[in-house]
């Protein structure tokens, strides 16, 4: 299926420009569609005193910034985001009003005290905290849109800075907390062990770019922050497990299903591993979704892709009479489907909590997984996918899905000197045996092909003839080029605002609106600053290294009109034509997610940032791709 034929995700067309996007809210009690609450909630207001301490706080801390990115010291470049997670945490709650009680406002007197004692300390060569055991927050910059982000580390006891021990690190995806701003969590993982502590393991607590079940953007922000840590701290990497409760738990689910070959083991606790069954059974809520929405549910409901943890222990926790244990039944009727068993630990009369004596068994066995880690080579292995957007699994890549969205499954398990392959609904995939492997690979009613030496990649395309070797040539759906428009907020973006008039003021008045939306929710939500440049400013490292958000129209945005030829689907003053469809131009705008002509190694996104909106904020199974 070529580009041409079908559009890389979606195009959405909006009718009458002047509709406001349906919102309903979260829950029996908030289910009044104009009364959607807004998260997060607007903070108290901030005593003019204490307004102009914090503010004074924040120059000082500037200037000593400053001063740091002017230092030759080496420890002042490499350790500054450990400083400026302290800024920014501040400037953003006075700023926009986060301060959700008047209490916040001496903590974050406290932590600019801690920022300023950190950069006088890097101004003389120190950094005392990176050599602190315990609870310690530390920065990293991300790649998505070049703001410093947050996370918490538990150091153990004991941990030998100058040695060369590695150590076990378990990743923590914290609950849900509408108030989880980055003033209350720098306050709270500075000083709080959290709810795990195992014997010698390091605990990594990522912020997750705030309250969206470390998905999207959160689920970039959790391996940012483990990239750091592994820079920073000696983490042995046969021994991650990705853990979490409550919408953590959700995060952990979905973790381990995609990414099933990056830890040793899994534990998920409560939490949701779908979208409709469980707003069903916790929500209460009547569902009427559109069928493309229950296409892209599959990219983040877990069930479907149960038999990728066959190959990771998982141990899930739920209370007996917690509404949330929905989500590791769900997952386990889907092991039940695959032939497996999911080990399954429930705290008697329990709700939403865990038990010491649930709490001791699950640490016993992950102490156990631990001892063996991760088999990085097993000689079988099965894998799920709908989206290649997860694509991989230890020795296996898969290069091609024959259609989008629906499942995708290959088996591959030696049979006496050949590795036979089952694929289903797979077109193209690469093959990397570990040592000891059969030499020579059968698909599933096609004859043997030999593989190339012991170590080598092979690679394989499905083609009129059947299987072959050779890899897929064209424009194609890829790995990293596969859409959905949220995608394209997983790397590098760029916002490229239009510096001329749209074709129709209806479209204008649209775009502006639509522009300003998601610059203050990409804060709000994802809680960063979207780069924003005009058209004219747009260079060729931009379009090199960046996705590019184009808003308005071939006559409004100069970067639109470079390449407004080469799209599937055109856009004119008259008309909006896809195939055989036509809508008025003046009254319709384009939505749409493609390669970009200029750079088709990145994304172009037409007016449209990430695709979920604020009824969805209510309830983290609903932050989907739309």
């Amino acid at each position: 299926m070529t580009y041409r034929q079908i559009l890389l995700l979606a195009v959405g067309l909006l009718s009458g420009l002047g509709m406001t996007i349906p919102v309903r809210a979260d829950g029996p009690a908030d289910n009044v569609p104009d009364n959607v609450r807004r998260i997060p909630k607007l903070g108290v207001d901030v005593p003019e005193a204490d307004r102009q301490e914090l503010e004074q706080g924040l120059k000082t801390l500037a200037e000593q910034i400053a001063r740091l990115k002017q230092s030759d010291k080496p420890l002042a470049k490499k350790l500054l985001p450990d400083v400026l997670i302290y800024h920014r945490a501040v400037d953003q709650a006075l700023r926009y009003r986060e301060f959700f009680d008047v209490k916040e406002i001496p903590v974050a007197k406290g932590l600019l005290k801690q920022g300023q004692q950190r950069a006088a300390q890097l101004m003389e060569g120190q950094a005392h905290w990176a050599e602190q055991t315990g609870p310690v927050v530390r920065g990293y910059i991300s790649r998505i849109d070049q703001t410093v982000q947050p996370s918490g580390l538990v150091i153990p006891a004991g941990y030998d800075f100058a040695g060369t021990k590695p150590h076990r690190l378990d990743f923590w995806c914290h609950g849900r907390g509408e108030t989880r701003s980055e003033v209350n969590s720098l306050n709270d993982r500075s000083k709080n062990v959290g709810p795990i502590s195992p014997p010698e393991t390091i605990v990594l607590h990522p912020y997750g770019r705030y309250c969206n079940a470390n998905k999207f953007a959160g689920e970039v922000d959790s391996f940012e922050a483990l990239a750091a840590v592994q820079q920073q701290y000696k983490v042995d990497p046969d021994r991650i497990a990705v853990r979490g409760f409550s919408m953590g738990g959700a995060a952990c689910w979905q973790f381990a299903v995609h990414y099933p070959d990056r830890w040793f083991a899994a534990n998920p606790g409560a939490g949701f591993s779908e979208t409709p069954d469980f707003l069903k059974v916790f929500q209460s809520e009547t569902l009427t979704p559109t069928w493309y929405e229950q296409k892209l549910w599959r990219m983040y409901d877990c069930p479907g892709y149960a038999a990728n943890l066959a190959h990771l222990p998982t141990i899930a926790y739920s209370g007996e009479i917690d509404k949330q244990k929905q989500a590791a039944d769900v997952t386990a009727a889907a092991f039940e489907r695959e032939g497996m068993k999911l080990l399954h630990i429930i705290g008697p009369k329990t709700a939403h909590s865990m038990p010491a004596d649930s709490k001791k068994e699950i640490e016993e066995k992950l102490a156990e997984w631990a001892v063996k880690g991760i088999d990085h080579s097993p000689k079988s292995l099965q894998f799920v996918t709908y989206t290649l957007s997860y694509h991989r699994m230890h020795w296996l890549t898969v290069d091609g899905l024959r259609e989008h969205w629906e499942e995708g499954r290959v088996v591959v398990k030696p049979v006496g000197d050949e590795l036979a392959v089952q694929a289903k609904n797979i077109s193209a995939l690469t093959l990397t045996p570990p040592k000891g492997s059969p030499r020579k690979v059968r698909f599933e009613g096609g004859s043997a092909l030999e593989l190339p030496a012991e170590g080598t990649a092979a690679s394989f395309v499905l083609g009129s003839k059947g299987w072959q070797a050779g890899k897929p040539t064209g424009l194609r759906k890829k790995p990293g080029l596969q859409g959905p428009i949220d995608d394209a907020f997983l790397d590098s973006f760029i916002f490229v605002k239009p510096s001329g008039a749209a074709r129709s003021e209806a479209v204008e008045k649209w775009v502006k609106s639509e522009l300003d939306h998601a610059v203050t929710h990409w804060r709000q939500q994802m809680r960063g600053d979207a780069i924003v440049k005009s058209d004219a400013e747009i260079t060729d490292q931009d379009i090199a290294s960046s996705n590019l958000v184009l808003w308005g129209d071939a006559q409004s945005n100069k970067v639109f009109a470079r390449i407004v030829e080469k799209l599937p689907i055109r856009w004119t003053a008259e008309s909006v034509q896809a195939k055989d469809q036509s809508f008025d131009g003046a009254h319709h705008a384009l939505i749409a997610i493609y390669p970009n002509p200029l750079n088709p190694e990145k994304y172009v996104v037409l007016n449209s940032s990430f695709t979920y909106r604020e009824y969805d904020y209510l309830n983290n199974a609903r932050q989907t791709a739309k």
